[in-house]
């Protein structure tokens, strides 16, 4: 593989959605030589996830949005230079495609029109270069999130572009997860010399890896750019405002304000967890919830948090064993919360997906917060207060007019959580719910939970985020595979 890295040029340039009063990029002027390696830093909501679907040429055309200003990929317009840039997202269950691995990374040169045999030299070949030493029969359903990361990257690679972008790829991954995924693209672009932008808020996983920061400004244009010593020294304060995690900056955990009754609210004794049709996972859990608690779920991907979750969420059916509500949470519905009604769950317990465009259904920001409350018969004057604030606490009132889709992917993490905790359910169940987050907003959305939980709401989260488990204080429930080794736990014990 030895595709010649590709020159990005930004002259000005800005996108707008259709629909949007404000930009969601603009006035971005900056060049990217051939093979540079560029860590690309901002705000949430400053554009960068904009600027790399540009590059990718994703944005869609004059129906989809409003640009200015040029965005070049090897001198022309970044839309019509057809496959010499390569985008990978944040979702690794987003970007798997078909049922083996080997077809899956063959399916971008095979829409390119490469031939046969050139086609599966390549996928062999990307698939080394990512260190995923399958076979090509090999079902993709079974891989970890890190190893689906490095699929959808040999995928890339296998089409050989000159540009390589990544859009926060490690945001979901376990911390081996995100190790096998930045050694993967260190070893890639080592191999083929392709130019390198990736968007991330927290600067140390990528920092060895890159030459150059660019930091884009909040209300357009360009921040700071330059080698990462340099912007990382010498613009520090200015980048901590900004929301930039800066290297070794510790966050601070909010103050717990008062101690609140501990009573029982759900119980899981030898609960056994079901995907879909499939299978029961290999392991049992049992755990208590108690009121005023904060419950991390952890453990490698794959291995089944989101699954738990869900099941504590009501949304899934025990496949064996038990969980049940206790009756002050209960309150006269059923003792299964898998047996309650979205009317029933609604006070007692908010979910919040690990995908934030499973839950969003309206065509405002304003409008989704409202959905919950309009089906409690919220009062008008009241529902409206509550929003308001929700808005301005979350930094998402600059955005309350916009259509959810068009919001960035920090944006739409937080408006999920926000339309969980609008009607206060007594128990709150979250799925990685710090991703996407810069310095900022991740303190905002952290001590709004911790609020909940001295209020004496229960606290659940499957994440990875260490820091969020720290700051709010959450005893640990780790579920382990055939490749851990089982761990005692302060919340609960899996098995």
């Amino acid at each position: 593989m030895d595709a010649r890295p590709a020159s990005v040029a930004s002259e000005g340039w800005g996108w707008r959605y259709g629909g949007r009063a404000a930009w969601a990029a603009r006035e971005v002027s900056l060049r990217i030589r051939p093979g540079e390696r560029v860590l690309l830093l901002g705000a949430s909501g400053s554009g960068k996830s904009t600027l790399l679907a540009g590059l990718a040429g994703v944005l869609g055309g004059d129906d989809e949005g409003e640009t200015h200003g040029r965005l070049l990929v090897d001198g022309q317009p970044a839309g019509s230079v057809r496959g010499r840039s390569g985008l990978l997202l944040q979702d690794p269950d987003a970007q798997v495609i078909l049922a083996r691995v080997g077809d899956d990374v063959a399916f971008g040169c095979e829409n390119l029109g490469v031939p046969r045999d050139e086609t599966w030299r390549r996928v062999r070949a990307s698939l080394a270069a990512v260190g995923l030493g399958l076979p090509l029969d090999h079902p993709t359903s079974t891989l970890s999130g890190g190893q689906k990361q490095r699929l959808a990257l040999a995928g890339i690679l296998a089409m050989q572009p000159g540009l390589l972008l990544l859009d926060e790829p490690t945001a979901n991954l376990d911390p081996e997860g995100v190790l096998e995924v930045r050694d993967a693209v260190g070893a890639a672009i080592a191999a083929t010399g392709a130019t390198l932008v990736v968007v991330e808020h927290r600067v140390s996983v990528w920092r060895d890896l890159v030459d150059r920061v660019i930091v884009l400004a909040a209300g357009g244009g360009v921040l700071a750019d330059g080698t990462p010593d340099a912007v990382l020294a010498d613009n520090a304060d200015t980048l901590r405002r900004a929301g930039v995690w800066l290297p070794h900056d510790e966050p601070a955990a909010p103050p717990a304000r008062n101690a609140a009754d501990r009573a029982a609210l759900l119980e899981a004794s030898a609960l056994v967890l079901r995907r879909g049709r499939g299978e029961p996972l290999p392991h049992t859990v049992d755990v208590r919830i108690d009121a005023g608690s904060a419950t991390a779920l952890t453990g490698r991907n794959g291995v089944g948090k989101s699954t738990l979750a869900l099941t504590l969420g009501g949304l899934i059916p025990p496949a064996g064993g038990s969980l049940v509500a206790a009756p002050a949470l209960a309150a006269g519905a059923a003792a299964s919360p898998s047996r309650w009604s979205s009317a029933q769950l609604l006070t007692r317990i908010g979910n919040v997906f690990q995908n934030p465009e499973h839950q969003l259904l309206e065509a405002t920001v304003r409008a989704e917060l409202r959905v919950g409350p309009r089906a409690l018969r919220a009062h008008p004057p009241e529902l409206a207060q509550q929003v308001d604030e929700l808005l301005q606490r979350l930094r998402l009132a600059e955005v309350a007019d916009a259509n959810p889709f068009t919001l960035s992917g920090g944006q739409k993490r937080r408006l999920s959580v926000a339309t969980a905790l609008i009607t206060r359910p007594t128990v709150l169940v979250f799925d990685e719910p710090t991703f996407g987050q810069d310095a900022l907003t991740w303190a905002g959305l952290v001590e709004l939970i911790a609020e909940l939980r001295d209020d004496g709401h229960a606290i659940v989260a499957a994440t990875h985020d260490i820091d969020f488990i720290t700051a709010i204080g959450a005893g640990e429930l780790r579920l382990v595979s055939d490749a851990d080794q089982p761990a005692p736990t302060r919340a609960g014990r899996a098995s």
